[in-house]
């Protein structure tokens, strides 16, 4: 059996790491990768009339099935056509590689046809961008890219002259396997507890929940349903938070609508389910602040967070708050009372709370 070119190995690497397809426009410094995805039948060419579509096609497919997924350019124009795409991916944390292919690297530097630095024209949107210099340091910079790309769902960037992908790897080498690492992340127990005292104060409690509550929809309509308190989504959150949920009161912010900005105005207590929604002129003033975000750098970059925990919302299935039903809301257990209307869709947000009658443990 001949030796696998690097090519061979990119292609078998993703192939066993789950990725069944990559977009893209041929060029000649993609001649390599292109030949050796036409000498495998388990990897599809999916051609594009242009390479932004890629980039944007493979950030639709990664946000539809939460799996790596893959789009490539030439040198030069080819690849720096990808970066509204790349953009796209980066900004909305889905796990995109995108294969740059570059001018001849004995070239680089010299000004040469169509000579760009791709790993600089790429680091604002994404979270790993290197040049592979040989066929054998290649494979370990797939593999970083690639497990980048998974565990920080966002774009990396691989960076490889021409000849490279048609080089030899000079030995035979298993295909790289990247999975997503799996793991859970809590707040302390210390931390639980300040939260359960600021929500038993509380009068007027408004979940606000973004994309990071994807997989949590029923416990966090079962979540409204103890505190009795309306749900504000973000925009990316729509998809997860709004279906089947009495409690949504739809978005709020420069696309919003005014029940979603009474609802988090009026609110004392705001607690947020993963989001970073971004206009703070829509955050309200004066009130406490809870937020629960995987990201801990992303924690009171917006409004301050007086209560702020890392923590993936899905954890609350296993740990849900629970609390009494206000004694005045009884009567409508299980659906939203009726005393305030504030749903352009007749949906409602619930009345403030006896303070005697929640208990949050």
């Amino acid at each position: 059996m001949p030796t696998p070119t690097f090519a061979d190995h990119v292609v078998s690497s993703l192939k066993a790491s789950g990725v069944r397809r990559l977009y893209g426009l041929p060029g000649d410094s993609l001649n390599g990768l292109t030949d050796a995805i036409r000498r495998d039948d388990g990897v599809e060419w999916v051609h594009v009339r242009h390479e932004e579509s890629a980039a944007f096609a493979a950030a639709a497919e990664a946000g539809l099935t939460g799996e790596l997924n893959v789009c490539v350019g030439s040198c030069g124009p080819g690849n720096l056509h990808l970066i509204n795409g790349l953009f796209d991916a980066q900004r909305s944390r889905v796990p995109v590689l995108a294969i740059a292919a570059q001018i001849p690297g004995s070239e680089i530097g010299s000004g040469y046809f169509q000579e760009t630095r791709p790993q600089e024209l790429f680091a604002d949107c994404s979270v790993y961008a290197e040049v592979v210099t040989s066929p054998e340091h290649g494979p370990r910079v797939l593999e970083m890219a690639m497990r980048a790309a998974v565990e920080r769902r966002g774009v990396a960037v691989v960076v490889v002259p021409g000849e490279i992908f048609l080089a030899k790897t000079g030995r035979d080498l298993t295909p790289t396997v990247v999975r997503p690492a799996r793991s859970v992340v809590r707040p302390d127990d210390d931390a639980l507890g300040e939260a359960a005292a600021l929500l038993n104060e509380a009068q007027r409690v408004t979940i606000l929940a973004g994309a990071g509550a994807a997989g949590a929809h029923d416990d966090l309509v079962r979540l409204a349903e103890t505190l009795k308190a309306p749900i504000v989504h973000a925009l990316r959150g729509k998809e997860y938070v709004e279906y089947d949920n009495p409690y949504d009161v739809g978005l709020t912010g420069l696309l919003g609508f005014a029940s979603g900005y009474k609802a988090i105005e009026e609110a004392d207590t705001l607690l947020m389910l993963g989001t970073d929604f971004p206009y703070r002129q829509f955050y309200p003033r004066g009130a406490k602040v809870i937020q629960l975000d995987i990201r801990g750098e992303q924690i009171g970059r917006r409004t301050t967070a007086r209560w702020p925990a890392p923590c993936r919302t899905r954890w609350a299935r296993r740990r849900r708050i629970r609390a009494a039903r206000w004694s005045r809301c009884r009567a409508t257990a299980g659906s939203p009372c009726s005393s305030v209307s504030c749903s352009p869709s007749g949906r409602t947000a619930c009345p403030p709370r006896s303070s005697s009658s929640t208990t949050v443990r």
